[in-house]
Order: C-alpha cells, then sequence, then structure tokens
C-alpha cells in the first residue's frame, strides 16, 4: 500500500485541478508555475499514474485524475469546515428569553449552564412573568407559554405532549394511596387556571366528583409545589415541574395515574427576527432535553 502523499502535493494539485491551469494554481497558493508543475510531476511520480494531460495551450485531468480530484477537494472542504467549525471564533448572540416564572425557575434555570456550555457563542438573557399570550415586549426574540398554540405569531413550536400528576407531601401518601376518597376532604392548592385538572383526577380515580374547598388557591405551579413540600395540602402539577421535587423526595405522586393537560407549552419565535436558526436551535436542544428526561 502505497504511503499517503505529502499535503502541499495534494492541495496544489486539487488547486490546479479546480483551474485547469498551473499558472492559476501558482496565482492562489503564491507560487510559480514551476513550482506547481515540480510538485505535481513528484505527486504523479509518487502515485504512479499521469493526472493531467499536457496540452499545447493548458492542461486537462486524465480520467483517473478527474476521479481523484473528487476526493481530495471534498477532504479539503471537510478538514476546512471542521477547522472553521471547531477553531473560528464564533459570532456572538444574545437571545432574550420570556418564561412563566414556574418554566424559568424549575425548568429553564437548571439547564441553562449546559445549553452555554455546548453553545457559549450563545449568550441568554432571561426574564420571567406570570401570564403571557403575546409578544408585547420587543426585546424579547423568545416566549416560552402554555396554551393551545393558536397565537398569531408564524413560528411556534411544540415541547411534547403536556402530563400533569396528583402531588402531595410523603407524610400523605401512605393514607390517599390506601383510601383515594380522602380526597374529599383534603387541603387543596388548585392553581388559577388549571382548576379543570381535578375533575379529571377524579374520573381517573373513580370518585365522586365532589370537589373539596381549597385551603390555598396559587397563581403558578411553583408556588403551588412549595406550598404541597412545606407540608400540607394536595395539588395537580405539571409533571416537567414536579419530577425534581419527585425525584428528590420533597413531593410524592400517591397514585399511578397520567392526566393530559388541555394545553401544553410551546416556544414562539419573534415574527421576523434575524436570530431565527438561533432561536432554532435553541427549541430543538430545549425539545430534547425535556423528552428525554420525561421518558
Amino acid at each position: 500500500m502505497k504511503s499517503l502523499p505529502h499535503a502541499n502535493w495534494l492541495r496544489t494539485f486539487e488547486a490546479a485541478a479546480r483551474h485547469s491551469s498551473f499558472a492559476a494554481a501558482a496565482d492562489e497558493l503564491g507560487l510559480t508555475p514551476a513550482a506547481v508543475s515540480q510538485q505535481i510531476k513528484l505527486l504523479e511520480q509518487t502515485l504512479e499514474m499521469k493526472l493531467f494531460t499536457r496540452l499545447p495551450k493548458g492542461i486537462a485531468l486524465t480520467d483517473i485524475g478527474q476521479a481523484y480530484a473528487q476526493p481530495v477537494r471534498s477532504s479539503f472542504q471537510q478538514l476546512r469546515a471542521a477547522t472553521d467549525d471547531l477553531f473560528q471564533p464564533k459570532q456572538k448572540t444574545t437571545l432574550r428569553i420570556r418564561a412563566s416564572i414556574s418554566f424559568g425557575v424549575l425548568v429553564l434555570a437548571p439547564r441553562l449552564a449546559a445549553f452555554r456550555a455546548l453553545h457559549p457563542e450563545i449568550e441568554i438573557v432571561l426574564s420571567t412573568t406570570v401570564w403571557s399570550d403575546r409578544m408585547s415586549d420587543a426585546t424579547i426574540d423568545v416566549d416560552i407559554r402554555y396554551g393551545n398554540g393558536d397565537w398569531e405569531e408564524p413560528d411556534i413550536w411544540p415541547l411534547g405532549e403536556g402530563q400533569a400528576a396528583l402531588v402531595c407531601h410523603p407524610n400523605d401518601a401512605f393514607a390517599l394511596s390506601r383510601d383515594p376518597s380522602l380526597l374529599h376532604t383534603a387541603d387543596t392548592v388548585p392553581i388559577i387556571g388549571s382548576e379543570g385538572d381535578w375533575p379529571n383526577v377524579f374520573a381517573v380515580l373513580g370518585l365522586e366528583q365532589k370537589m373539596p374547598t381549597p385551603w390555598l388557591r396559587v397563581d403558578s405551579s411553583l408556588l403551588a409545589l412549595e406550598s404541597v413540600a412545606g407540608g400540607r395540602g394536595v395539588a395537580i402539577v405539571n409533571r416537567v415541574f414536579s419530577k425534581s421535587y419527585v425525584q428528590r423526595g420533597a413531593l410524592t405522586e400517591p397514585f399511578e395515574q397520567n392526566i393530559k393537560t388541555p394545553g401544553n407549552f410551546y416556544v414562539v419565535a419573534k415574527p421576523g427576527s434575524p436570530k431565527h436558526s438561533k432561536i432554532e436551535l435553541f427549541y430543538n436542544w430545549l425539545y430534547s432535553d425535556i423528552n428525554s428526561v420525561r421518558s
């Protein structure tokens, strides 16, 4: 097996093949035509094959030269692309992301270090809100909303199918799991706007649709989770929020039920944003990370 020819010879061959001219290749590479001709001669001797036909006016690739030029050119293009991707400084981009307080605290904040490690060229500015259904702030590039995805913006991407679960303090889990009817007198913590999840839970558990009087109403999943983790009540919370609480033992799911939520979380891009490719990159990363955790 022949050894790999000298890289400079291959570079010269690629330029000469592309230009069909030793003189043009010499201009591109900063060499003399004689130096180009000499390097091509050395390459042909090493390969024991003619790569060019010398014509009265110019040169032409032989059949074997034509076949060799394609993989050589492709190899240099791949090497150039890899070098640019790994070592060329990337242009800094700032993504201004807005999310609900619960999504920002429980989902985004713990994950952004991993995203920045993968994409150090993308700086993140994160802000939160309680309710949002429009891109009212001109400085926002990305909005993460809960709903049906029927907003006016053209670029709206779902973050997977929404699932919720009933959670309680570990001290209450055993009694509830043995007697689900205790929910009729439990201290519930409904989230404003998601009260409709409770009848679904009662239906799944085969219980009478008799709703207990809430001991506390809150406007975010974060408040519901922290209230119940403090030792009192039960709440129905999207699993993307409750999972970390369950994993560390602060809360538990007394029943094995899946509740499909009427809405879901979506990534909404600012219309006409010049950062569209970066927004899509962020969405693809977030979708993959959230759904791998869910599975």
